[in-house]
């Protein structure tokens, strides 16, 4: 007995659950991260759902930068070549996809490209939820936001929103904004050259300016193709009769 309690191993005995008690702080901290994500999770699903209803009233990056006055427009007061511009100009299969075009992903990395494959649904995911910039947690939290928006909003809604909080040149943020600065208009007189010429600014806002170009010519061309073969349809006025 005596040479037992000289000799045993001194983790033998009661010491021996040990590694289970120091396990326990690690799985307290798996619930804690657990319990966070899931109600992260809640609150962005919550807020697509509440804009599926209500209009944003602004976002982060216009309180920062906006310089003109805007005011919401809804999608049936903006003239159809501007939508149909804006489509083409920046995601011309918007109605074929559900937030993430991979026929474009897979043609840009086959190309070895570095310009973007970016949707109008993950445009609309960065300029309302999140902010400017790139970074891999913007990204992460961009591709959660976009399939969800495609789940609660309409393509029209979609559209709606993306035009009203697009910036289309420095400090100018929404199709209202920028019909009135640039032509002197309300967003339904805009006409197909000027609609195209708007579109033709998204792609770099704070460098270039709504003139004649290349671009805009091919903007044209190209809402007038979408039109034609069915790629407006989902966000078209529906047609009485």
């Amino acid at each position: 007995m005596v040479f037992r309690l000289l000799f045993s191993p001194p983790d033998a005995g009661p010491e021996a659950p040990a590694p289970a008690i120091r396990r326990r702080p690690l799985r307290r901290l798996r619930i804690w991260a657990r319990w966070l994500a899931l109600r992260f999770l809640a609150l962005m699903v919550g807020l697509v759902m509440f804009y599926a209803l209500i209009n944003p009233p602004t976002t982060w990056t216009i309180v920062a930068e906006a310089t003109a006055p805007r005011h919401w427009v809804d999608i049936e007061d903006i003239a159809p070549a501007m939508r149909r511009s804006v489509v083409a100009a920046e995601d011309a299969n918007f109605c074929l996809h559900w937030g993430f075009d991979m026929v474009e992903i897979r043609r840009v990395v086959a190309s070895g490209s570095s310009r973007g494959a970016s949707t109008l649904t993950q445009q609309t995911a960065k300029n309302v939820f999140l902010w400017q910039g790139r970074s891999w947690t913007r990204k992460v939290l961009e591709t959660a936001f976009t399939p969800m928006i495609e789940a609660f909003w309409s393509k029209r809604r979609i559209l709606e929103v993306y035009l009203n909080v697009a910036e289309f040149g420095p400090g100018i943020f929404g199709i209202e904004a920028a019909a009135r600065e640039y032509y002197g208009t309300t967003p339904d007189r805009l006409t197909p050259v000027q609609a195209a010429r708007l579109a033709a600014v998204l792609p770099a806002p704070k460098t270039r300016s709504p003139r004649a170009s290349g671009r805009s010519r091919a903007i044209a061309d190209g809402a007038a193709t979408i039109e034609r073969d069915g790629r407006a349809d989902c966000f078209q006025t529906p047609r009485a009769g």
